[in-house]
């Protein structure tokens, strides 16, 4: 949906009121998550959107408003989330998603969701339009990309935490890639042209309609469907 809504959002405004418009969304969003004193699912999910939408214009502005090819910000993006994930680790001796209760933590978490939804984007325009493999083939291609955590986790003993920041990257350009193949128009990419309006809309209906359902479960019973390290 990030992926989309950024699109959209610079299709139909000038870029320094798309950009505007996607900063105050997020910074609107990480102050209802940052002051909440408990987990709310529509806010932490609100804010999950607001920072998809805001890490894809990062990247966009990089490659269309900077020129800078999807090879050199897809490693931009690669470099800045190793240093931050190595900054988290190095203060706190943990990258469990299980153990964030401080606010330095939760800023670092937060830190590490922007730069995956950018890298998502770069990567993910890296392999359709550098690498001309289409956002079909991308999509398929991540999609393989993203069993490989579960394979290593459940059958070769891979670190939990490991596995789990491993699934979580690759969603970004597995999402990324998929909702650019509906969205795009023909003959870019392999699009299928359905535009980037109606995909947004179709994917925000989706999601409002699962974190609806979240917010109808007990703590315990959300608390089941969470990934818990072993």
């Amino acid at each position: 949906m990030g992926e989309t809504a950024s699109d959209f959002l610079f299709q139909h405004l000038a870029p320094p009121i798309a950009l505007a418009l996607g900063l105050i969304g997020l910074t609107v969003a990480l102050v209802l998550q940052f002051t909440a004193r408990r987990f709310v699912p529509w806010i932490y999910w609100f804010a999950v959107a607001m920072v998809s939408v805001f890490g894809t214009m990062a990247a966009d502005v990089a490659h269309v408003g900077l020129g800078v090819p999807y090879a050199a910000s897809t490693t931009f993006f690669i470099a800045a989330l190793v240093i931050i994930l190595a900054a988290w680790f190095a203060k706190e001796k943990t990258l469990s998603i299980h153990s964030i209760h401080t606010r330095r933590r939760e800023s670092f978490y937060w830190a590490t969701v922007l730069a995956t939804f950018a890298l998502g984007t770069a990567g993910g325009d890296l392999t359709a339009k550098t690498m001309d493999l289409g956002y079909l083939f991308s999509g398929v291609l991540f999609a393989v990309v993203i069993a490989v955590p579960l394979v290593a986790h459940r059958w070769f003993s891979l670190n939990a935490i490991a596995a789990f920041w491993f699934a979580y990257v690759v969603t970004r350009p597995l999402g990324a890639s998929f909702a650019d193949w509906f969205a795009a128009p023909t003959g870019t990419a392999g699009g299928l042209g359905w535009g980037t309006g109606p995909i947004t809309v179709i994917l925000t209906v989706a999601i409002i309609g699962l974190v609806g359902y979240l917010s109808t479960l007990s703590r315990e019973e959300y608390r089941a469907c969470a990934v818990r390290p072993r």
